[in-house]
């Protein structure tokens, strides 16, 4: 007879359990599933990259309402348990219902500590735990300050997600050095300065005596040295305890987490519990890889099969806002141990090996982390490295067994782990290979390897690279979005090759499976459609994002921010006096300049917007594209016009390129910098493109960036005439223009093509370059419109400005 089962949290434990029930016994219980949250699970590692923009939420929901259907549980989200009555084995939800269970699961996860700071009940202080969270901070601007209390993972990965939105971001950590349970001082060090170079504050030693308010908000933090450090946002990322108040009402055995035998059964033999609330033989688990074994051991329990929750050395392998750090065993310092330690300071690369009795019992790693694994694996089989010692710290290719990386995967034995997350080792990819998975997606579905965190998603490529060997083909890339299987590549070579000249074109000849595309895929074919066919094509504006749409940056509050164009960071009395007269006239709360040499106009009402372009556009000035996928800003220094150590007119050359690029739209924003000289204080090289002003003439520089990823361009064209550094620049971003993958940014799309490629194209072939240059002329005598002016025009032709709205001039 089913039995009923209801499971309280729908975490990524649980969630493991139902999965591996799923699989093995589909009709042995009617699941019932509480959660808190309004919602099933989701990737909570994942939640760091959903801040800083990089994933989306729907692109980490692990299990979605179809699969609950499929699956056949129900699903009660947004629902608490107010208690368990063990005796009648019966739960009481809060609205008053009681269900009655053969077997309960508890997977009540853990709440964030909460320092008992006076102020800590303020409005604005937060934790970062759920996806509510972190959409709290995803509404955060430039204008915003926030600080973040804690200097391990959590609180790192805010911050990196917020400073990579522009926010002004002060980690404050009571220890000496950042992640000190991960990394000894030397990592931490390197650590923090990375961070730092990222433009994030970082207080190591603070300690937080205060937070201080106004109104009911929050406005400071308050250090014990009297220090004050402003905020709109203080998160507390300071830790986690177990949730364990449900379990602890029902009279369940509760230490620090609900104490649980190896089957992961409570001291009530009905009632199992998994995850972050659970203390097993004196240990409490944060990391994923021991949760999701403890789920594989309470769904086998549940099954009455034989299994047996068994803690194991772990290792942390993390990327921590783009910086690779790998900790393992036990890397204190100790008077019968012994440090090899390898410093590179021009790569930033940090090892360190701790040993003791001839065995490696200890490793921390910062930079470069390919040979982790094979550490590791000395470290949990306490590997006698006596024969190694000399060479131990240059890796497996220095002791003769192997020479590249795929040798290295080969002579790992097969209990070798592999996915941390899921505890997934060597051995079990192999098995899955032999019984027909052939891709990333295949071993992903059967094994779990490479589907939590990601950081192993190489490594499992390389065991089906050997094991399958000349049989092992190259992940194909990604499609476009669900409503296609053909790759962004794909999709620009058909529009050319088929010369597809509208978007029912594509829809059509592509096979599109959605008829008219969705959210995901429109902009994207807007965009190509728009670069390929600037002649034969009509730009949709209903294809483009609401920005882009509205021609102005939507804010968390639902105002919008005004840039106007300033040319090459130039201004004059008579445009400083119109903003000024725009910004009492409209009652803008904030005027900020910005990092571009512009002025913004924060918190301007979405009614008011066409009267100020109006008032602008009359002062003469245009759209800065603040808000477009085109060309941002040109920033300039003085020049030799002003400072003593200029070159060349660095100011004159940056109001061309603006003038000649403006309107102009890209896969991406596009940002330029021009300098005077090599002191470089336009900061040109950490642009798309940045031109360095010489006594022979002008370096011209491409691929470089300085937001989430900080690059420096790399070497483009020396050339010696202003002329010249304008074409090469025009030639690079046509070219960019026509081959990028819809938003990639510069130096993503270099890395693909490779810089001496776009050399050939833009700098080796002359004739190319001039014919690049005349197709992005074509396009901009087509495309470059100001949209002030196509409103202002439009006001005076149809209304008195005092009766103009959004909507009318649009």
């Amino acid at each position: 007879m089913t039995q009923k089962l209801i499971v309280i949290g729908a975490g990524m434990a649980t969630g493991r359990m139902l999965e591996t029930l799923g699989e093995e016994a589909p009709d042995a219980f009617d699941i019932t599933l509480f959660n808190g949250e309004p919602r099933g699970n989701y990737n909570r590692i994942m939640l760091s990259p959903v801040l800083a923009g990089d994933k989306t939420y729907q692109e980490i929901v692990t299990h979605d309402d179809d699969w609950y259907a499929d699956q056949g549980i129900t699903c009660r989200f947004g629902e608490r348990i107010a208690s368990i009555d063990t005796c009648a084995k019966t739960v009481t939800a809060e609205n008053g219902d009681v269900l009655s269970y053969d077997k309960l699961v508890l997977g009540t996860g853990s709440n964030p500590f909460m320092i008992p700071l006076p102020g800590r009940d303020l409005d604005g202080v937060i934790a970062y735990r759920d996806l509510e969270d972190t959409e709290r901070m995803m509404g955060l601007g430039a204008d915003n300050k926030v600080v973040v209390i804690g200097g391990g993972l959590l609180g790192l990965e805010a911050a990196a997600g917020m400073a990579a939105r522009g926010v002004d971001v002060t980690v404050v950590h009571i220890m000496g050095h950042l992640m000190e349970r991960q990394l000894d001082e030397a990592a931490g060090y390197l650590l923090r300065r990375a961070l730092i170079e990222k433009g994030i504050t970082v207080k190591c030693g603070a300690n937080s005596k205060e937070i201080l308010g106004e109104n009911g908000k929050v406005k400071a933090l308050l250090l014990d040295d009297g220090t004050q450090l402003p905020c709109d946002l203080l998160v507390m990322a300071v830790g986690i305890r177990p949730n364990v108040a449900l379990a602890q009402s029902a009279g369940l055995a509760v230490g620090r987490g609900i104490h649980v035998d190896d089957q992961m059964v409570t001291c009530d033999e009905n009632i199992l519990a998994v995850g972050e609330c659970v203390e097993h033989n004196g240990a409490l688990f944060g990391l994923v890889a021991p949760l999701y074994d403890q789920a594989k051991v309470a769904a086998q329990t549940l099954l009455g099969k034989p299994a047996a929750f068994v803690q194991k050395e772990l290792s942390t392998k993390l990327k921590v806002t783009g910086c690779d750090l790998f900790s393992a065993g036990d890397f204190a310092e100790g008077e019968d141990r012994e440090d090899i330690v390898f410093r590179d300071p021009a790569r930033g690369v940090y090892k360190r090996l701790v040993i003791e009795n001839n065995a490696l019992i200890g490793a921390v790693f910062y930079g470069d982390t390919a040979d982790s694994n094979w550490f590791f694996g000395l470290i949990r089989d306490k590997t006698d490295i006596t024969d190694m010692r000399d060479t131990l710290i240059f890796g497996p290719n220095a002791q003769g067994a192997t020479v590249d990386p795929l040798q290295a995967v080969a002579a790992l034995p097969a209990d070798a782990e592999i996915c941390g997350c899921n505890g997934i080792c060597k051995g079990q990819i192999v098995d899955a290979i032999a019984e027909g998975a052939t891709t990333l997606g295949d071993v992903r579905a059967v094994t779990k390897a490479s589907g939590s965190c990601g950081t192993c998603t190489g490594l499992v490529e390389q065991v089906l690279a050997v094991t399958l060997g000349d049989d092992f083909k190259i992940p194909a890339a990604a499609s476009i979005c669900g409503c296609s299987d053909l790759t962004h590549e794909d999709v620009r070579r058909l529009i050319k090759s088929q010369e597809l000249k509208s978007q029912d074109a594509v829809w059509q000849e592509l096979g599109w499976k959605t008829p008219n595309g969705c959210h995901v895929c429109r902009p994207a074919i807007n965009y190509y459609l728009l670069a390929d066919w600037p002649i034969e094509y009509q730009d949709d504006p209903q294809s483009r994002f609401v920005n882009e749409r509205n021609h102005a940056n939507i804010q968390k509050d639902g105002t919008y921010s005004v840039v106007p164009r300033m040319w090459g960071g130039i201004t004059t009395a008579n445009e400083l006096r119109a903003i000024a007269d725009a910004a009492d006239k409209y009652n803008v709360p904030t005027v900020k300049v910005t990092g571009g040499q512009r002025i913004d106009l924060l918190g301007v009402r979405k009614e008011d917007l066409p009267a100020m372009w109006y008032d602008l556009n009359q002062a003469g000035m245009v759209s800065g594209h603040a808000y477009s996928k085109g060309l941002r800003t040109v920033k300039t220094c003085v020049g030799k016009d002003h400072c003593r150590f200029g070159t060349q007119d660095s100011t004159g050359l940056g109001i061309k390129l603006e003038k000649k690029l403006w309107g102009s739209w890209t896969p991406h924003k596009f940002k330029l910098g021009v300098s005077g000289c090599p002191r470089n204080c336009a900061e040109a090289t950490c642009k798309d493109v940045g031109i360095i002003c010489v006594d022979s003439g002008y370096e011209v520089s491409v691929a470089g960036a300085a937001g989430m990823d900080l690059r420096e361009t790399e070497l483009l064209a020396k050339v010696a005439t202003e002329d010249e550094a304008i074409a090469v620049t025009t030639a690079y971003m046509q070219l960019y223009r026509e081959h990028a993958k819809y938003l990639d940014r510069g130096y993503k799309w270099v890395a693909k093509v490779g810089l001496d490629w776009v050399k050939e194209q833009v700098v080796d072939d002359l004739d190319n370059r001039t014919a690049l240059v005349e197709r992005f002329e074509l396009s901009q005598s087509i495309y470059r419109k100001d949209p002030w002016a196509e409103h202002a025009a439009q006001a005076e032709k149809y209304q008195p400005l005092a009766d103009l709205t959004l909507e009318a001039a649009q």
